[in-house]
């Protein structure tokens, strides 16, 4: 849209291309003469920087030299004038058929920009979006100090000591101040998640989306809508995803019964919030949790923060999260001259890619642990040993509590998983019910376990919820099916589980 507002732009015969009527109807035509002289005036160098989200520097490099020739391509039309000497039109040729050197490349958008102010007699505009992908990728995948030296030499030739530049607009998750690639970069305007300027225009506001969702007849959708995908804040103002909310609308228009789903997490790779569960301490752990189950926390927030500095301590992980949107502010405050924000997760979406994420890790977590030990106890009936297990993988890890009973099943199940000789099934049918695991020993000679789970609230609860479940599996006849099979030998057990702690019954014979 601003590339479109400004730009003077050319057809290939040479002819000004009239972009007014895409504005027709739009606030800024009613803005005065003041905005409206700036409309099709100059030439816009555009770039996205997203495309360089590569595995290694060679293959970020050459997605980068894409769009830098992209946008040569784009403005060929100047070789065909008399405005460029030989020399210049040499060079505009060497970047554009890939065969100029990496510091050619790397010094290109200035240089386009002399071309450009050469035929146009005019500065140019430059649209950077998204200018910390390539080096958050870089950063996770090990190659950050190539990427940043490329980029350096990139923007320092755009931005730096650009004498035929108007104006430029750079878009990114982190403030650009300090970043290392813009060292000497004066006359910057700030706006980021923390700012009041422009605040309702990186996102839909609530009045926007009940209009959308009114006018394909989801009225009734409104609070769902508003529960999954609201709540990211720019300022002091609240707005929705417009991508999740884009494509909620769509699923809804083509069917009634489709449900919310995080679309957040189809675009985004989610390393920050990897990171902070790969390497949160207990504090960070119990941290998590209080966010998940929509607590909040307070930390000491740094607006000039990079990537190179992410390791240097636990809130600066915090603090990336923060700014890429996955957490939100509600209250700050100051003590000497930090800020202190006091933040919580922004709606069920960010819940979900949290959830999710922790899945995965706990997934990957327990396929390095020996549970032989685990596996012993159960089958010796050793229920302090089994209980003492549990109770270590459970601190261990990070929980979350939407559906208290579904978090416990889903870890013991894992745990359980790698089980040799043993075909795990969870909530199949046995006797007059769905006992919550039934293990089946694949040699009929050895017991079949059977496992039903309870949660309580209180510690001193667990001992009456282990008794409850050996009850329910008495009550239910779980045993009845196996027996039908022909096994004898079954191991019945009661486990209750409180927070970060179990308790382990088996049925008396």
């Amino acid at each position: 849209m601003i590339r479109t507002f400004f730009e003077r732009e050319l057809y290939e015969d040479g002819n000004v291309i009239d972009n007014r009527h895409y504005f027709d109807g739009m606030k800024i035509m009613d803005a005065g003469e003041g905005y409206l002289r700036h409309m099709g005036r100059y030439p816009v160098i555009s770039m996205s920087l997203k495309s360089a989200k590569q595995p290694d520097y060679h293959m970020a490099y050459e997605s980068l030299k894409d769009e830098i020739i992209k946008e040569y391509i784009r403005h060929n039309y100047i070789l065909d004038s008399d405005c460029l000497t030989e020399e210049y039109h040499e060079r505009y040729y060497s970047i554009m058929n890939r065969r100029a050197e990496p510091i050619t490349y790397a010094k290109s958008l200035g240089f386009l920009s002399e071309c450009l102010k050469k035929y146009h007699k005019t500065n140019v505009v430059i649209l950077l979006d998204e200018y910390d992908v390539p080096l958050e990728n870089a950063f996770f995948n090990g190659f950050y100090k190539q990427m940043i030296d490329f980029i350096r030499s990139l923007f320092e030739s755009a931005l730096k000591t650009n004498d035929c530049l108007q104006f430029a607009i750079i878009t990114g998750c982190l403030r650009i101040s300090r970043e290392s690639i813009f060292t000497g970069l004066n006359n910057l305007e700030i706006n980021s998640v923390l700012s009041n300027d422009f605040a309702g225009y990186f996102g839909f506001t609530q009045s926007e989306v009940e209009e959308m969702l009114r006018y394909y007849g989801f009225s009734d959708k409104i609070q769902e809508a508003k529960d999954w995908y609201d709540g990211h804040m720019f300022g002091e103002t609240e707005v929705y995803n417009p991508w999740s909310v884009i494509n909620y609308v769509k699923a809804a228009t083509s069917g009634p019964n489709a449900f919310p789903r995080p679309y957040w997490s189809d675009t985004s790779s989610n390393s920050i919030i990897r990171e902070l569960v790969e390497k949160a301490d207990n504090v960070a752990k119990g941290e998590l949790e209080s966010l998940i189950a929509g607590g909040m926390i307070e930390k000491p927030i740094c607006e000039e923060i990079t990537y190179g500095e992410i390791y240097k301590s636990q809130d600066n992980l915090w603090n990336f999260l923060f700014f890429t949107g996955y957490l939100k502010a509600v209250s700050q405050r100051l003590e000497g001259n930090q800020v202190y924000l006091t933040m919580t997760l922004p709606n069920e979406e960010i819940k979900y890619v949290y959830e999710n994420t922790i899945q995965e890790w706990f997934a990957q977590q327990i396929k390095t642990v020996d549970f032989t030990d685990l596996y012993q106890g159960l089958l010796s009936e050793n229920t302090d040993k089994v209980q003492n297990l549990i109770r270590l993988q459970l601190r261990k890890t990070i929980s979350y509590h939407d559906n208290k009973e579904a978090f416990y099943h889903g870890f013991l199940l894992g745990l359980l998983s790698g089980f040799q000789d043993y075909s795990v099934h969870s909530n199949r049918e046995s006797g007059n019910g769905r006992p919550d695991m039934l293990m089946v020993p694949l040699d009929e000679t050895q017991p079949v376990i059977i496992l039903e789970l309870k949660h309580v609230d209180k510690f001193n609860q667990m001992e009456r919820g282990c008794m409850d479940a050996l009850e329910q599996i008495d009550k239910q006849d779980y045993a009845a099916g196996v027996l039908d099979e022909g096994y004898e030998n079954i191991l019945e057990y009661g486990i209750c589980f409180c927070k970060k702690s179990c308790v382990v019954k088996l049925k008396s014979s």
